[in-house]
């Protein structure tokens, strides 16, 4: 929605309206949660579902009421410290890794903390001279806190995985996918336009919409299957070097690697661990949670290659009208279905994030957000690889087809998967 449009009391109520949504949802999800989940971190990658409710509030506190309320007085000043993530320019963090050591604050102080932020964001937002920066710095902070839902999956299915009991997160039963046969679709040669267009919301690093020159290609309309996935392994995949990157085969025998993160062998039988449960793995339905090195290794065991990002958003774009996009994937988001498992495999987006071969970088013109800010996106520009397409834990109103999700090659945790691409 382009919101500037809108008059001072409109913007109001509509931003009020959107923070109050948006911010209700994290907690219904955590809602699923007994006490005990709240606190614990496997690996440093995964923070507690805990912080995950803090570091959102801390955001609005440092980027808004901070700045813009002279009258505001933190909740608790050491928040500020253990809160921050990453920003060096609002002072110092705890470490990532050490997120799980801390039992306190308690969860209930953090809902204490998440109130008392909401009560003074929504008391300032009823007043309707609020300028259009502040605003902007707001919806930055709505998109924000989305992204964190969608972390928050991963990382309570992070969590719950690896428990050997495997606690269920979502009593409804997964459905099983049908079976979707190989689609490829053609492109021509050309000049194409990509990146955020003016008018609706996108990240820093969306921008600025561009010319790119694409040789004809063609992409899969599928995303490879589990039984598609299988078969590479079956055939030894993970056995066989020349499918590999250098990096990814290191990664392969290092971390005794051969199969997707949530797969189990039980008595023969392959299985899944989903936020459902342990289930039988279900041939049809989308593989998800490989890294960059197996999407490729796969890709190249097909002699085939995965697609590029400019590859991905010409797809992407051309596919779905943005309108009945998001009506669709509001069908498809866990909120709604109370799914939270990629079962479409024949989907072009809100099923799993596909890889692509491009490196993150800034866009030609790419200019970052200014302040605070500046470190949302633009440092991370080294060693990752774009995915495209959002997942079935995006929020549908934070996916857009320029959307540019990004991870470090052997990252897995997220829902990743795979779309093909070859040259014609």
């Amino acid at each position: 929605m382009n919101w500037q449009q809108l008059s001072g009391t409109e913007k109001s109520k509509y931003f009020i309206d959107e923070y109050l949504r948006i911010r209700e949802f994290s907690t219904a999800l955590c809602s699923r949660l007994e006490i005990e989940d709240y606190t614990v971190q496997p690996i440093a990658d995964v923070s507690p579902p805990k912080w995950h409710l803090g570091h959102t509030t801390w955001f609005f506190e440092e980027i808004i009421l901070v700045k813009c309320l002279s009258e505001y007085t933190r909740f608790h000043q050491q928040y500020r410290f253990l809160f921050n993530s990453y920003y060096k320019s609002a002072g110092q963090h705890w470490k990532q890794s050490q997120r799980g050591e801390l039992s306190r604050p308690t969860v209930e102080e953090v809902i204490r903390y998440r109130s008392y932020v909401d009560n003074f964001m929504v008391n300032y937002l009823s007043n309707a001279e609020i300028g259009d920066d502040v605003l902007s710095l707001l919806e930055i902070g709505l998109h924000h806190e989305q992204q964190h839902q969608e972390l928050l999956l991963m990382d309570i299915k992070f969590i719950l995985g690896s428990n050997p009991t495997s606690p269920v997160f979502s009593e409804k039963p997964l459905g099983f996918a049908s079976p979707v046969n190989q689609i490829w679709r053609s492109f021509n040669e050309g000049i194409y336009s990509v990146g955020a267009s003016d008018g609706g919301f996108s990240y820093d690093n969306e921008k600025p919409r561009h010319k790119n020159y694409i040789y004809s290609f063609a992409i899969s309309e599928n995303t490879v299957t589990n039984g598609d996935y299988l078969e590479f392994i079956d055939r030894g995949g993970y056995g066989h070097a020349e499918f590999w990157l250098s990096l990814g085969w290191e990664w392969v025998n290092d971390n005794h690697i051969g199969h997707p993160l949530y797969w189990r062998k039980i008595d023969n039988e392959w299985y899944e661990f989903t936020l459902h449960g342990l289930n039988l793995l279900d041939l049809n339905a989308p593989v998800t949670h490989v890294s960059y090195f197996e999407a490729d290794a796969y890709a190249k065991w097909k002699g085939v290659r995965l697609p590029d990002e400019q590859e991905m958003e010409v797809y992407l774009a051309s596919s779905i009208d943005d309108s009945v996009e998001e009506n669709e994937h509001e069908k498809k988001h866990g909120d709604e279905s109370g799914v939270y498992h990629p079962i479409k495999g024949d989907a072009q987006t809100g099923q799993v994030w596909c890889w692509s071969k491009s490196h993150y970088s800034g866009y030609p013109g790419y200019k970052p957000y200014q302040g605070m800010l500046t470190e949302y996106n633009g440092k991370f520009m080294c060693n990752q690889f774009v995915l495209r397409g959002g997942c079935i834990a995006t929020p549908p109103s934070h996916y857009r087809h320029s959307y540019r999700n990004f991870y470090a090659p052997h990252q897995r945790w997220m829902f990743s998967g795979i779309r093909l691409a070859k040259d014609i």
